[in-house]
């Protein structure tokens, strides 16, 4: 099981931040990165989940102010970057806050949402300097992609392609959402175990290019 700082300790936790009102209203706290500040992998997640407070480890980064840190999505990225070899990950979201959908569930965070948090997830990617960054979903990857002035049509269409990004510095490598990979492993062709070769693969080809 994995273990995670006290997040008290963590004094960007502490940090306000005032952009979006309607997820100040709606977030426990701001949900900021949390891994080795010298990974050599960045995973950026969509935004943290609404969570589970009374979970024993896996409360979410609603709760716990640290990204992809619930028990469904948190620990499934966790796990499968663990397997294909890179234990000493970078993970944040591309919306440091919950965006709640009014009755306790998430919502696609706005384009706005995106735009007014981009500069944190920016800073933190140039801060950290890794040799590529996974982008986990298509909220995550349009939230890069657009420092690039860049835009997707078919999300799908660019799993597992890096994508150049020289405003960034570093390549960026789409992949599925954990959520949704029992939905399209499958239709897309692949089983999990070769799915995590391709992006062991892609991985290895984006850090090389």
């Amino acid at each position: 099981m994995a273990e995670f700082p006290n997040p008290d300790s963590k004094n960007a936790i502490a940090e306000s931040c005032t952009r979006c009102s309607a997820l100040v209203e709606s977030r426990e706290c701001i949900s900021w990165g949390v891994g080795p500040n010298n990974a050599d992998l960045v995973v950026v997640g969509e935004a943290p989940g609404a969570g589970t407070p009374d979970a024993e480890q896996w409360q979410g980064g609603n709760w716990t102010g640290m990204a992809y840190t619930t028990r469904h999505s948190g620990r499934k990225i966790r796990d499968m970057m663990a397997e294909i070899g890179y234990s000493g990950v970078y993970y944040t979201n591309a919306v440091k806050c919950f965006p709640s959908d009014g009755a306790g569930s998430n919502r696609e965070p706005t384009s706005e949402e995106r735009t007014n948090c981009r500069s944190h997830l920016v800073r933190e990617i140039k801060q950290i300097r890794p040799q590529c960054v996974i982008t986990t979903g298509k909220h995550a990857t349009q939230a890069l992609l657009a420092v690039e002035e860049k835009t997707i049509d078919g999300f799908l269409d660019t799993i597992l392609e890096p994508i150049t990004c020289p405003k960034l510095a570093v390549p960026v490598l789409p992949i599925l959402h954990p959520s949704y990979q029992a939905v399209w492993l499958f239709r897309l062709g692949f089983t999990r175990e070769s799915y995590l070769d391709a992006i062991r693969d892609a991985i290895e080809a984006a850090e090389s290019s």
